[in-house]
């Protein structure tokens, strides 16, 4: 008789129940496992015989064949490990199996039977709670983790004796998160951040609206030093945004085991020498890229004109769709990529053009050379453009206490509890979010706005998607000076963030 055993896999970001179905029968020795499963699900076979044999338990001789159901998901990792053991040992009697189906058993076993982390376990408690399967059998490393779950029992081990012993006699409790989750102080603050007082306008404002933003200035005035400190000025996560940007670093592997749910908004910030698989994710696992490890973050990319052109062209679909679809020949995955873009770049080849602190020496044609990595559909992605300029002796030497992050987060936050009144029947979270029909119902202007943006479209005639840009941000604008109405100087205030280089509205 074969024996049936609750475990998981996963797919992207997504739980997914599978039976583990375990049959032992006459014939010579062997140890099939079958049902579309990874090299990592394959390779278990001996590690699952060496942890049964070194528990004191006896591998069977026969014919073994494990069937992992429904056959045609694919099973990947190493989590299969223990419910393949506890069902060879339960089919040969060595352990009693009576209510074994009322639990969903992962975990990965080392040689000697010692129960090892697994990737992914909080997306396997969501989906077991889905299916009304409550009770779980999870390594002691991950419990922190899935206990987030209120409705989930949590019954973690260490060994695969212990799992054995408990099945026998059930005399545990689930296990009990005491953990209080809160938001990790950060040593950086703004106030650190000498000047820039547009700059630092502009950011506020981007953090208010969650708009894309690209600093540029010479080297050495604060670009990377602002960026750092937008963590600080940001709102808290949501306990949804939360559970989402947790099981992102569940599946990566990314979380800590004493870390719990993450409440912190992520800051990513990866290298200009970035492959495109490695910002939007891929491979043969089809793993999350920088994108998703940013989601309901920060993307903070330094030196922006350093990356290659054709890994900035794979941000478009994202910027715009908020959520990345991979397909490889190992099949297809949806990941969730609603990050807020950040980008430094200094404004030509030797960084000074604009400047005033020593005088540029590239061409025309070496600095159109060098913007040209920048194409128009991208530009047309970013929401605001700030320039940071170079510090003066008497900036550098004032004693002048500049604003905290604390103060300009309650601004932040006082703007997007706004938002989330205005949109709280739609399914947005802030103005950089909006479509053009939710611009046309709420970014309503008065006529002397109107007639301030018509003069500067005969000026600087612009596309459809950079006027709704303009709407967006003026919009934030009033949110921050929680102001009903849209007025000229708000519109005249988003419209210098539209001015990139050479000051040209775009």
């Amino acid at each position: 008789m074969a024996i049936s055993i609750y475990s998981s896999t996963y797919n992207g970001l997504q739980g997914v129940i599978i039976n583990v179905e375990v049959e032992i029968s006459r014939g010579l020795p062997a140890f099939n496992i079958v049902g579309l499963a990874d090299t990592a699900v394959r390779e278990s076979k001996e590690r699952v015989r060496s942890a049964i044999i070194n528990s004191g338990y006896d591998f069977p001789l026969g014919k073994i064949t494990v069937n992992l159901a429904p056959a045609d998901i694919k099973k990947v990792g190493s989590l299969l490990d223990l419910p393949i053991a506890i069902g060879i040992l339960a089919a040969t009697d060595q352990i009693n199996s009576e209510g074994i189906n009322n639990f969903i058993i992962v975990g990965e076993l080392s040689l000697n039977g010692d129960i090892t982390s697994i990737r992914g376990a909080l997306p396997i408690v969501i989906e077991g709670i889905r299916n009304n399967l409550v009770k779980f059998i999870v390594p002691t490393v991950n419990a922190l983790e899935c206990s987030l779950i209120e409705k989930a029992e949590i019954y973690p081990f260490d060994t695969l004796n212990q799992v054995t012993t408990y099945l026998k006699h059930r005399d545990m409790l689930p296990y009990k998160n005491n953990c209080v989750n809160r938001k990790k102080d950060s040593n950086m603050d703004f106030s650190e951040v000498v000047g820039q007082n547009a700059t630092k306008r502009a950011l506020e404002i981007a953090c208010a609206g969650g708009h894309n933003i690209i600093m540029f200035g010479p080297p050495g005035c604060g670009k990377s030093m602002l960026a750092s400190r937008i963590p600080t000025i940001l709102p808290s996560l949501t306990y949804e945004e939360s559970l989402d940007v947790t099981k992102i670093y569940s599946i990566t592997g990314k979380l800590h085991p004493n870390e719990g749910l993450i409440v912190n908004r992520p800051y990513r910030a990866p290298h200009h020498t970035a492959t495109k698989t490695a910002l939007i994710g891929g491979g043969s696992q089809l793993v999350p890229g920088e994108i998703t490890l940013s989601h309901h973050g920060i993307l903070f990319l330094d030196e922006l004109l350093e990356f290659n052109k054709t890994v900035l062209e794979v941000l478009r679909e994202p910027l715009e769709s908020k959520q990345i679809t991979i397909s490889r020949c190992t099949g297809s995955v949806v990941y969730p990529a609603d990050f807020m873009l950040v980008a430094s770049l200094n404004p030509c080849p030797c960084g000074y053009y604009l400047s005033k602190v020593r005088e540029c020496t590239c061409s025309d044609h070496d600095r159109i050379k060098y913007l040209s990595k920048l194409s128009g559909p991208f530009l047309d992605r970013i929401d605001m453009f700030s320039f940071a300029y170079a510090h003066n002796f008497n900036e550098m030497t004032s004693t002048t206490k500049e604003e905290s992050s604390e103060s300009i987060r309650k601004r932040v936050e006082a703007a997007r509890q706004i938002q989330r009144k205005r949109f709280a029947l739609e399914k947005l979270n802030c103005n950089g979010d909006m479509s053009g029909r939710h611009i046309r119902k709420y970014c309503t202007v008065d006529s002397a706005a109107e007639d301030i943006l018509n003069r500067y479209f005969n000026k600087f005639p612009f596309s459809m998607r950079i006027y709704n840009k303009v709407l967006k941000i003026s919009r934030t604008i009033a949110d921050l000076e929680n102001s009903k109405d849209i007025t000229s100087s708000h519109v005249v205030e988003a419209i210098s963030y539209r001015q990139f280089i050479k000051g040209d509205v775009i």
